[in-house]
Protein backbone atom coordinates (compact mmCIF):
# COMPACT_ATOMS: atom_id res chain seq x y z
CA UNK A 1 0.00 0.00 0.00
CA UNK A 2 2.62 2.58 0.80
CA UNK A 3 4.40 2.00 -2.43
CA UNK A 4 0.98 2.65 -3.86
CA UNK A 5 0.67 5.77 -2.60
CA UNK A 6 4.38 6.73 -2.88
CA UNK A 7 4.67 5.62 -6.91
CA UNK A 8 0.94 6.97 -8.19
CA UNK A 9 -1.18 7.73 -4.78
CA UNK A 10 0.43 11.03 -3.70
CA UNK A 11 1.64 12.36 -7.37
CA UNK A 12 -1.82 12.30 -8.55
CA UNK A 13 -3.08 13.57 -5.60
CA UNK A 14 -0.85 16.40 -5.46
CA UNK A 15 -0.46 16.87 -9.25
CA UNK A 16 -4.49 17.58 -8.79
CA UNK A 17 -4.10 20.08 -6.00
CA UNK A 18 -1.02 21.95 -8.08
CA UNK A 19 -3.10 21.95 -10.77
CA UNK A 20 -6.44 22.97 -9.33
CA UNK A 21 -4.68 26.22 -7.58
CA UNK A 22 -2.80 27.07 -11.34
CA UNK A 23 -6.25 26.55 -12.79
CA UNK A 24 -8.15 29.49 -10.78
CA UNK A 25 -9.46 27.08 -8.08
CA UNK A 26 -11.36 25.21 -10.41
CA UNK A 27 -11.21 21.27 -9.37
CA UNK A 28 -13.17 20.29 -11.91
CA UNK A 29 -10.79 21.63 -14.59
CA UNK A 30 -8.26 20.53 -12.68
CA UNK A 31 -9.54 17.26 -13.33
CA UNK A 32 -10.20 17.54 -17.03
CA UNK A 33 -6.79 18.92 -17.34
CA UNK A 34 -5.27 15.97 -15.49
CA UNK A 35 -7.09 13.91 -17.95
CA UNK A 36 -5.73 15.44 -20.91
CA UNK A 37 -2.32 14.78 -19.73
CA UNK A 38 -2.79 11.35 -18.98
CA UNK A 39 -4.38 11.27 -22.66
CA UNK A 40 -0.70 12.58 -23.39
CA UNK A 41 0.99 10.09 -21.84
CA UNK A 42 -0.72 7.19 -23.64
CA UNK A 43 -1.17 8.37 -26.44
CA UNK A 44 1.60 5.96 -28.25
CA UNK A 45 -0.49 3.36 -26.62
CA UNK A 46 -3.67 4.90 -27.72
CA UNK A 47 -2.16 5.23 -31.34
CA UNK A 48 -1.42 1.80 -31.67
CA UNK A 49 -5.15 1.08 -30.80
CA UNK A 50 -6.64 3.69 -33.57
CA UNK A 51 -3.95 2.47 -36.16
CA UNK A 52 -5.09 -1.10 -34.97
CA UNK A 53 -8.94 -0.43 -35.13
CA UNK A 54 -8.30 1.75 -38.94
CA UNK A 55 -6.02 -1.74 -40.31
CA UNK A 56 -9.41 -4.15 -38.87
CA UNK A 57 -12.10 -1.60 -40.73
CA UNK A 58 -9.48 -1.60 -43.86
CA UNK A 59 -9.11 -5.52 -43.47
CA UNK A 60 -13.30 -6.02 -43.54
CA UNK A 61 -13.71 -6.84 -47.32
CA UNK A 62 -10.87 -9.50 -46.44
CA UNK A 63 -12.56 -10.85 -43.18
CA UNK A 64 -16.04 -11.45 -45.22
CA UNK A 65 -14.37 -13.01 -47.87
CA UNK A 66 -13.08 -15.47 -45.55
CA UNK A 67 -15.84 -15.72 -43.47
CA UNK A 68 -18.08 -17.14 -46.81
CA UNK A 69 -14.95 -19.31 -47.66
CA UNK A 70 -14.48 -20.84 -44.45
CA UNK A 71 -18.03 -19.91 -42.80
CA UNK A 72 -18.70 -23.93 -42.47
CA UNK A 73 -15.20 -24.78 -40.76
CA UNK A 74 -14.82 -22.70 -37.82
CA UNK A 75 -11.32 -23.76 -37.13
CA UNK A 76 -10.20 -23.44 -40.62
CA UNK A 77 -11.67 -19.60 -40.64
CA UNK A 78 -9.83 -18.76 -36.69
CA UNK A 79 -6.73 -20.36 -38.80
CA UNK A 80 -6.85 -18.30 -41.73
CA UNK A 81 -7.91 -15.28 -39.43
CA UNK A 82 -4.54 -15.68 -37.56
CA UNK A 83 -2.51 -15.62 -40.55
CA UNK A 84 -4.71 -12.29 -41.92
CA UNK A 85 -4.11 -10.91 -38.40
CA UNK A 86 -0.29 -11.87 -38.77
CA UNK A 87 0.27 -10.64 -42.18
CA UNK A 88 -0.92 -7.27 -41.64
CA UNK A 89 0.88 -6.60 -38.51
CA UNK A 90 -2.67 -6.45 -36.12
CA UNK A 91 -3.19 -7.51 -32.53
CA UNK A 92 -7.23 -7.62 -32.76
CA UNK A 93 -7.36 -7.07 -28.80
CA UNK A 94 -4.20 -4.57 -29.24
CA UNK A 95 -7.79 -2.20 -28.08
CA UNK A 96 -7.80 -3.12 -24.82
CA UNK A 97 -4.36 -1.89 -23.94
CA UNK A 98 -5.49 1.60 -23.66
CA UNK A 99 -8.34 1.13 -20.67
CA UNK A 100 -5.84 -1.63 -18.70
CA UNK A 101 -3.24 1.05 -18.45
CA UNK A 102 -5.56 3.37 -17.19
CA UNK A 103 -7.04 1.47 -14.34
CA UNK A 104 -4.44 2.47 -11.81
CA UNK A 105 -5.01 5.80 -12.79
CA UNK A 106 -9.05 5.79 -12.05
CA UNK A 107 -8.14 3.84 -8.89
CA UNK A 108 -5.59 6.89 -7.52
CA UNK A 109 -8.14 9.30 -9.36
CA UNK A 110 -10.82 8.42 -7.28
CA UNK A 111 -8.65 8.01 -3.75
CA UNK A 112 -7.20 11.38 -4.73
CA UNK A 113 -10.83 13.33 -5.22
CA UNK A 114 -11.83 11.72 -1.56
CA UNK A 115 -8.26 12.89 0.00
CA UNK A 116 -8.41 16.38 -1.58
CA UNK A 117 -11.80 17.45 -0.14
CA UNK A 118 -11.24 16.17 3.15
CA UNK A 119 -14.17 17.52 5.24
CA UNK A 120 -13.00 15.29 8.88
CA UNK A 121 -10.33 16.38 11.18
CA UNK A 122 -8.87 12.57 10.34
CA UNK A 123 -9.16 13.26 6.95
CA UNK A 124 -7.28 16.71 6.82
CA UNK A 125 -4.97 14.80 9.21
CA UNK A 126 -4.38 12.19 6.43
CA UNK A 127 -4.04 14.66 3.44
CA UNK A 128 -1.33 17.03 5.33
CA UNK A 129 0.90 13.95 5.44
CA UNK A 130 0.51 13.18 1.70
CA UNK A 131 1.21 16.83 0.78
CA UNK A 132 4.45 17.85 -1.12
CA UNK A 133 6.36 20.70 0.12
CA UNK A 134 5.69 22.42 -2.93
CA UNK A 135 4.32 26.36 -2.58
CA UNK A 136 1.74 25.84 -5.35
CA UNK A 137 0.10 22.56 -3.41
CA UNK A 138 -0.38 24.24 -0.04
CA UNK A 139 -1.64 27.47 -1.34
CA UNK A 140 -4.82 25.59 -2.58
CA UNK A 141 -5.58 23.98 0.43
CA UNK A 142 -8.87 24.12 0.91
CA UNK A 143 -10.32 23.17 -2.42
CA UNK A 144 -13.46 23.35 -3.40
CA UNK A 145 -15.78 20.78 -5.16
CA UNK A 146 -18.22 22.60 -7.00
CA UNK A 147 -17.73 22.72 -10.31
CA UNK A 148 -21.06 23.16 -13.19
CA UNK A 149 -23.49 22.69 -10.40
CA UNK A 150 -22.00 19.56 -9.55
CA UNK A 151 -20.44 18.61 -6.15
CA UNK A 152 -17.13 16.64 -7.82
CA UNK A 153 -16.33 14.87 -4.23
CA UNK A 154 -20.12 13.57 -3.50
CA UNK A 155 -21.67 10.43 -5.84
CA UNK A 156 -23.69 11.25 -9.35
CA UNK A 157 -26.51 10.07 -7.72
CA UNK A 158 -26.84 12.68 -4.93
CA UNK A 159 -26.11 15.06 -7.23
CA UNK A 160 -29.95 15.14 -8.54
CA UNK A 161 -30.70 15.15 -12.37
CA UNK A 162 -27.38 16.76 -12.89
CA UNK A 163 -25.41 13.82 -11.60
CA UNK A 164 -27.95 11.42 -13.58
CA UNK A 165 -26.72 13.42 -16.68
CA UNK A 166 -23.15 13.05 -16.11
CA UNK A 167 -23.60 9.63 -15.99
CA UNK A 168 -25.61 9.19 -19.35
CA UNK A 169 -22.70 11.27 -20.92
CA UNK A 170 -20.24 8.54 -19.51
CA UNK A 171 -22.29 5.92 -20.70
CA UNK A 172 -23.28 7.48 -24.09
CA UNK A 173 -19.85 8.61 -24.87
CA UNK A 174 -18.34 5.25 -24.05
CA UNK A 175 -21.11 3.66 -26.47
CA UNK A 176 -19.94 5.99 -29.14
CA UNK A 177 -16.14 5.12 -28.78
CA UNK A 178 -16.54 1.50 -28.24
CA UNK A 179 -18.46 1.37 -32.17
CA UNK A 180 -15.69 3.22 -33.41
CA UNK A 181 -13.08 1.07 -32.00
CA UNK A 182 -14.88 -2.24 -32.65
CA UNK A 183 -13.05 -4.83 -34.49
CA UNK A 184 -15.05 -7.37 -37.11
CA UNK A 185 -16.42 -10.06 -35.77
CA UNK A 186 -15.35 -13.79 -36.93
CA UNK A 187 -18.22 -15.87 -36.32
CA UNK A 188 -21.73 -15.18 -35.37
CA UNK A 189 -21.01 -15.84 -31.54
CA UNK A 190 -17.94 -13.68 -31.51
CA UNK A 191 -20.41 -11.22 -33.01
CA UNK A 192 -23.27 -11.60 -30.82
CA UNK A 193 -20.55 -11.62 -27.63
CA UNK A 194 -18.99 -8.38 -29.18
CA UNK A 195 -22.84 -6.46 -29.28
CA UNK A 196 -23.52 -7.35 -25.52
CA UNK A 197 -20.20 -5.53 -24.29
CA UNK A 198 -20.79 -2.90 -26.61
CA UNK A 199 -23.69 -2.56 -24.56
CA UNK A 200 -22.80 -4.09 -21.64
CA UNK A 201 -19.85 -1.71 -20.85
CA UNK A 202 -21.58 1.61 -21.58
CA UNK A 203 -24.34 0.76 -19.10
CA UNK A 204 -21.75 -0.57 -16.30
CA UNK A 205 -19.37 2.30 -16.62
CA UNK A 206 -22.85 4.51 -16.19
CA UNK A 207 -23.93 2.57 -13.06
CA UNK A 208 -20.73 2.91 -11.80
CA UNK A 209 -20.83 6.93 -12.75
CA UNK A 210 -23.68 7.02 -10.65
CA UNK A 211 -22.23 5.35 -7.54
CA UNK A 212 -19.12 6.51 -7.42
CA UNK A 213 -17.69 10.58 -6.94
CA UNK A 214 -19.07 12.94 -9.74
CA UNK A 215 -15.26 14.01 -10.04
CA UNK A 216 -14.31 9.97 -11.03
CA UNK A 217 -17.44 10.62 -13.94
CA UNK A 218 -16.03 14.05 -14.87
CA UNK A 219 -12.65 12.17 -15.69
CA UNK A 220 -14.53 9.01 -17.68
CA UNK A 221 -16.51 11.73 -19.81
CA UNK A 222 -13.78 13.74 -20.92
CA UNK A 223 -11.27 10.96 -21.46
CA UNK A 224 -14.18 9.02 -23.83
CA UNK A 225 -15.00 12.60 -25.87
CA UNK A 226 -11.08 13.16 -26.16
CA UNK A 227 -10.85 9.63 -27.53
CA UNK A 228 -13.78 10.01 -30.07
CA UNK A 229 -12.38 13.11 -31.26
CA UNK A 230 -8.99 11.68 -31.87
CA UNK A 231 -10.54 8.49 -33.44
CA UNK A 232 -12.67 10.22 -35.62
CA UNK A 233 -9.37 12.05 -36.92
CA UNK A 234 -7.30 8.73 -37.32
CA UNK A 235 -10.41 6.70 -39.25
CA UNK A 236 -12.62 8.90 -39.75
CA UNK A 237 -15.87 7.42 -37.89
CA UNK A 238 -17.10 3.87 -38.05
Amino acid sequence: MEAWNLIIGNPVLNVLIALSHGLGGSFGLAIIALTIIVRLITWPLNKRQLNSTKALQEMQPKIQELQKKYGKNQQKLQQEMMKLYKEAGVNPLGCLWPMLVQFPIWIALYQAIMRALATTPENLLDLAQRLYSWGIVNQAIPLSSQFLGLDLGQTASANGGLGLLLAIIVGGTMWVQQKMTQAPAVDPRQESTSRMMTLMMPVMFGLLTFSFAAGLGLYWATSNIIGIITQYFVTGGW
